[in-house]
């Protein structure tokens, strides 16, 4: 009984330290996880990280195939629309009600900073993790606990579509300096402005995706 308690203590920081993996662009769709080698690096037991399947999975970040394992999951059209979607009403409201001067803005100008160096150096995967930073600094506006912890969810499903494009420096160039827009109308006081042209970016964003995942079908 006391391995079972410990096993379901444990078992939601491990799903979340494998979600920020999912944030970060460690873990790709479609990926195998090996058990073994999980439970190694994280130190935990076999038991302790199978809850932790068991909760992604219900998530809907992986998925379980009887007698292969357990796999990332690769995000449907109609997932990738809808989180898109769930992105517009939470951060163009949080942006728009944000005060200039709250503590997440230090960490979305740190993210445009690490960004910008990191783009000047093909470093792609950097840019994508201080793009996750910068909207889930945005998200922090709002100062809800709840909404930052929903918007992981959302952020971990949101990265694994990104992972559907071949070319990443297509998929993140174009949205340094625009986050550096939208970063510079908050500073100002100017989120109205700012909230706009977060929307149009998260238009032009979930195009580039959509038509990376209409791409793929159309190979398969």
């Amino acid at each position: 009984m006391a391995e079972q308690d410990t096993t379901s203590a444990l078992a939601p920081r491990l799903a979340e330290e494998i979600r920020d993996r999912l944030i970060a662009g460690e873990l790709k769709p479609g990926q195998r996880l090996s058990e073994a080698a999980l439970s190694v690096d994280l130190d935990v037991s076999r038991n302790s990280l199978r809850e932790a399947f068991r909760l992604l999975t219900k998530e809907g970040l992986l998925r379980h195939e009887p007698n292969r394992g357990v796999f990332v999951s690769t995000p449907s059209m109609a997932s990738i629309i809808d989180i898109y979607r769930v992105r517009r009403v939470i951060e163009c409201q949080a942006i728009e009600r944000a005060y200039p001067n709250h503590p997440a803005v230090a960490r979305m100008r740190a993210a445009v900073d690490t960004a910008r160096i990191a783009r000047d150096a093909k470093d792609w995967s950097t840019v994508g993790s201080k793009n996750m930073v910068f909207h889930a600094a945005i998200v922090d506006l709002a100062d809800s606990r709840r909404l930052n912890a929903f918007y992981a969810q959302i952020a971990a499903e949101l990265r694994l579509s990104f992972g559907l494009l071949a070319d990443p420096e297509l998929l993140h160039a174009p949205y340094v300096e625009l986050n550096a827009t939208i970063l510079e109308r908050l500073e100002a006081g100017l989120t109205a402005e700012a909230s706009e042209l977060l929307e149009a970016y998260l238009a032009q964003s979930e195009r580039t995706v959509l038509a990376a995942f209409s791409r793929i079908e159309a190979a398969n």
